[in-house]
């Protein structure tokens, strides 16, 4: 069983409940528009594992700390992680093929600041998109979302609020 926090669009804003809401977490996800590498940074010194992806406003030290996508395995269920990736019915060009193709059944990714989980049955993988956790953008809500990954399968998905600012 592994434990997982999720966020994204942080847009360089920190807000200690990250760790908070983390605190029980056995990894931490980013999935892009990090927008400052203090916020790996501070994310890093939970002690926590950190995958993170860039987004489409990084640039610098997040460029080259962070990959464009991380394709990866826990507890044998394969997970992409990615920015700009679509969703269900509206993925992003060569995206349904590379999921079906590479057998996914986790795809998170982040850039529309909505806050999305949906199933694909077509494909049989879960979609979550986590929201924007970071103060920048239009959302009326910033979100965190933390998962349990056991045999396989994510269990017991729970959003978080955070509330605009």
């Amino acid at each position: 069983m592994t434990r997982i926090g999720i966020l994204s669009d942080t847009h360089s804003c920190w807000d200690e409940r990250y760790l908070k809401h983390f605190s029980q977490c056995d990894e931490i996800w980013h999935a892009g528009d990090v927008g400052d590498s203090r916020i790996l940074m501070r994310l890093s010194e939970s002690g926590k594992k950190i995958r993170a992806v860039s987004g489409n406003i990084d640039h610098g030290d997040v460029r080259r700390l962070c990959p464009e996508v991380l394709e990866f395995q826990i507890e044998g269920l394969k997970i992409l992680l990615t920015h700009i990736g679509g969703y269900p019915g509206r993925y992003s060009p060569g995206m349904e093929s590379y999921l079906k193709s590479n057998d996914i059944g986790l795809m998170v990714c982040g850039h529309s600041h909505i806050l999305k989980v949906i199933p694909d049955h077509k494909l049989g993988l879960l979609h979550i998109n986590p929201g924007a956790a970071g103060w920048h953008g239009w959302q009326k809500c910033r979100t965190l979302i933390r998962i349990i990954i056991d045999e396989g399968k994510v269990t017991d998905l729970e959003v978080i609020e955070l509330g605009k600012y």
